[in-house]
């Protein structure tokens, strides 16, 4: 699938998604993030929606290791979205190293759409499953920087602007009717749009790294990546879609790990009264010596 290039071409071949879920999201779910689209994180094997727990500024998840999951897409908009999916780093469904500008799956309004895995084809994905960092798919192709991240980045659609009607309005004096103004070619037009606003400064990122490789290292379990699943039957069609401009509308970023780890760096706390430990865990044993079985 070709890559456009972020500055001269921003309609290209996606995905459109073809599961409709939309049902199961009547009600804004409790652990989904965004306001374009509700981002959440579905572990497949009991079907819980993980707790999103908020620390310094960042959403992380506890993943079980073993365990498959899915990243939950629901388009809150009427108009078609574009979601730019990747896991530690990687397109979801090009296996590139990830960049706003590349393929990702668009969501008619409303939609909601499940993305189980790594795209091996119109019809088939690797399932998406939490393992330890040296097994997932970014360790195995030689990317592994990233590890322990979700990201979606989001796009509206660029509107489709009418053509002006002309207007011929009659002459008083009985000739000719006048023929509407056009916009001379060097004018701008009134639907032009000012170039994508600024973008904020990564400073704030950039001033977080060291503290959080400091955090990090208070991990006491081997840091969970995503791993190349069984392949999975999941079909998509492929459709155009225009970008209304070059940069994302909003991007979602959710930080994973395992549950020992989290706990270890802080982030889900620990009971602050410890449970209070039972003197006869046996229960109530019986008056004599029981026979053996």
């Amino acid at each position: 699938m070709p890559t456009p290039s972020p500055f001269c071409r921003k309609t290209f071949a996606a995905l459109a998604a073809c599961a409709l879920l939309s049902p199961l999201f009547s009600a804004p779910p409790a652990h989904a993030i965004g306001r374009l689209a509700d981002v959440e994180v579905i572990d497949r094997d009991n079907g819980e929606r993980l707790q999103v727990y908020r620390h310094q500024g960042e959403h992380w998840i506890a993943g079980r290791p073993g365990a498959r999951y899915a990243i939950s897409l629901h388009n809150r908009l009427p108009g078609r979205v574009l979601g730019v999916v990747s896991v530690d780093g990687v397109n979801a469904v090009s296996g590139e190293t990830a960049a706003v500008y590349q393929t990702g799956y668009v969501l008619a309004g409303r939609q909601a759409y499940r993305v189980t895995g790594w795209r091996k084809s119109d019809r088939d994905v690797a399932a998406f499953e939490f393992a330890a960092a040296p097994a997932s798919y970014a360790a195995r192709t030689g990317r592994p920087d990233q590890m322990g991240v979700i990201g979606v980045a989001l796009f509206r659609e660029k509107a489709v602007p009418r053509p002006a009607p002309e207007i011929a309005p009659a002459s008083p004096w009985g000739s000719a009717p006048l023929r509407g103004r056009r916009h001379s070619p060097d004018a701008p037009s009134p639907q032009a749009k000012s170039g994508p606003p600024a973008e904020s400064s990564n400073r704030a990122e950039a001033s977080g790294a060291a503290q959080d490789a400091a955090t990090e290292r208070m991990a006491s379990a081997p840091q969970l990546g995503t791993g190349h699943g069984a392949r999975e039957f999941d079909r998509v069609d492929h459709t155009t879609f225009e970008r209304r401009r070059a940069q994302p509308d909003e991007v979602v970023r959710i930080r994973y790990d395992s549950r020992e780890n989290l706990i270890a760096m802080g982030i889900i706390p620990q009971a602050t009264v410890p449970p209070r430990p039972n003197p006869f865990p046996a229960g109530i044993p019986p008056r004599y010596v029981p026979d053996p079985s």
